[in-house]
């Protein structure tokens, strides 16, 4: 299995941070490529995105906006078969792409992928009060994983990452 290239540049809006390319999206070469996970969906339901994207169409937000990364490059079918190391290493790694490109925020798809980043647990659901990365200008977004392992709704995501949507629209003044 082969790692997914990262859609960054400088001067993003927003750049979604996964845990790692699921075996799906290291065969198609694209982010979120998995049938069941949800991210696509999740994103226009937010309002984040005009219309629904599918996940061979990430290089189209990156002129909206929007990057893409993972903390770990290795594909796996489970971030529960990443390891300590792996973590590690990628938590450097990443630190350094934001450190790069300063997007205005990192948004991290999931609780986990934020703890593993930051080495503690989250404030909750949103904005984080203290920014983990110590990346000046950078904020930190957590929201829960689209994956459809999760047992949230559809509807309860996307009114979590709405709040990244209304915060894009007031302090960038971009809309969807």
């Amino acid at each position: 299995m082969q790692p997914i290239p990262d859609h960054l540049g400088p001067g993003l809006d927003i750049v979604f941070v996964g845990y790692n390319p699921s075996i799906r999206s290291s065969r198609t070469g694209h982010h979120y490529a998995n049938p069941s996970n949800r991210f696509w969906k999740m994103l226009h339901a937010a309002g984040l995105t005009p219309r629904l994207y599918a996940s061979d169409e990430g290089d189209a937000l990156l002129a909206q906006g929007f990057g893409f990364t993972n903390i770990v490059a290795r594909p796996t079918r489970t971030a529960e078969e990443i390891t300590k190391e792996e973590y590690a290493e990628g938590r450097a790694i990443l630190r350094e792409k934001l450190m790069r490109y300063r997007p205005r925020a990192a948004c991290f798809v999931g609780k986990g992928v934020y703890e593993q980043f930051a080495g503690r647990k989250t404030a909750g659901w949103g904005f984080q009060p203290d920014a983990a990365a110590a990346v000046p200008g950078v904020r930190e977004f957590v929201g829960p994983s689209s994956s459809g392992l999760v047992r949230l709704r559809l509807d309860e995501m996307a009114a979590i990452y709405a709040e990244l949507a209304r915060w894009r629209e007031e302090e960038l003044g971009r809309r969807s």
